[in-house]
Formats: structure tokens, sequence, C-alpha cells
């Protein structure tokens, strides 16, 4: 029989967040595939568990893709886990499910933490529907990201990281005003916190605490 592949989410911060069928599933699969083995292997410390490791990130050649497939043809279970959250989304998981799934391989997913529905749940704008779009480009396209973010009728969430959170933010309150939204720093960690504003006033909040740490940025829809 041929093997499954197990999409894994991990805790995005607080290790307590691992739930029990995916501590489980860790546990039997035969090859454990991830975007960094060294975040991988502190999460596998913390359950305990010794697993073969496999490189896959975004600029792993195609023969590593491959090598899961091959080890799926062989009859053996492999999970794929991200550094952090639901695999899939702003990650290399999947081009590996799409190569499973053409390949006739079952895909199951083992959900868990996201910070997209973990931000989502604290902002309190409406969000029957959101757009989620990963990391704004670093250079080509941010006119364009900006714009679509500010043309949204659903609420929108992105990523940032702590070197061009600032940056980000005054772009994006100069094409959205006033509009509020809420940024959040750390989730699930020691310095978890939640900014709620407008973008300028989240900037001032942000420079008279911290700008260190992920950050997850939730902007309200447009009425």
């Amino acid at each position: 029989m041929a093997g499954t592949l197990y999409m894994v989410a991990t805790p995005i911060g607080n290790l307590g967040d691992i739930s029990e069928r995916a501590r489980e599933t860790l546990r039997a699969v035969s090859l454990l595939a991830c975007e960094d083995t060294r975040v991988t292997a502190k999460l596998l410390a913390h359950l305990e568990l010794r697993k073969s490791l496999l490189a896959l990130h975004h600029h792993s050649p195609a023969r590593v893709v491959e090598q899961v497939l091959a080890r799926l043809r062989a009859g053996e279970d492999v999970a794929y886990a991200s550094d952090a959250g639901t695999p899939g989304l702003a990650d290399p998981g999947g081009k590996l499910v799409q190569a499973a799934a053409q390949a006739g391989f079952a895909v199951v997913p083992i959900p868990g933490p996201s910070a997209v529905t973990a931000a989502l749940s604290v902002a309190g704008v409406p969000a029957n529907s959101y757009l989620f779009l990963g990391y704004p480009p670093h250079k080509k396209g941010r006119k364009k990201f900006f714009a679509e973010v500010a043309a949204s009728s659903h609420a929108v969430v992105f990523f940032e990281a702590t070197h061009r959170i600032l940056k980000t933010l005054g772009e994006l309150g100069s094409v959205v005003g006033t509009r509020p939204m809420v940024v959040c720093r750390e989730l699930t960690k020691m310095y978890e916190t939640v900014y709620r504003g407008t973008a300028l006033e989240i900037v001032e909040q942000l420079k008279a605490s911290s700008i260190k740490g992920e950050f997850v940025i939730v902007v309200a829809p447009q009425k």
C-alpha cells in the first residue's frame, strides 16, 4: 500500500498548543519533511521524539520533493511541518501537496495553530470573509499590494517581519488613511501584544514599546 502525506500544524510560539493528534502523527510517520530542520528539531526535542528530518524549503530543488514521493511509493507515511502554524500558507508546503496529490497519494490535514485565524479571532473587525496576502513584496509590486489592501471589501490579513514593520505601516497608512486595523506581535509568545488603531497610531504604539518579533496585520474591510 502507498503511504500517506500528513500536513501537520505546529505551534506558532507556545509549544503547549501542539495537539495530541499532531503529536501522535509525528510519532508514527517514517519521515518528517520540514521548512527548517533546526526549528523542527527543537519541537521534536520538546516532544521527546527522534525522527528522520528532510529540509524542504522555498529554495529546495525538485529532487527533494521526489525524495518524499519515493518514500510514499515505498509505503511509508510522511509528515510535513512548516516552521510554525498551519503548513501551506506562506511556506513551501503547497508544492509538496500538489505533487503528492497529482501522484495519487492521500494527503491528510492535521489541523491546529494558525497565526491568521489567531489574529482574526482578536481583531474585532468584520471577518465573515477575509483575504490573506502572505508577506508584502520587498521591492517590485509593493504599490500594487497596498492598493489591493485598500480596495478590499473583505478584511485583509498579512504577515510582516520586524525589520520592515514600520515601513510597511507607513506605506499602508498612506492608502487606507484612518481605517481601523489590528497589529499582533509575537502571538502566543511571552511578549504577545495586540495593537489597535489607525496605521499611524499603531506606529507610535510600536515605537513606544517594541518592534521586535513577528507581526500579523489585520485591516478592516473598506465600507
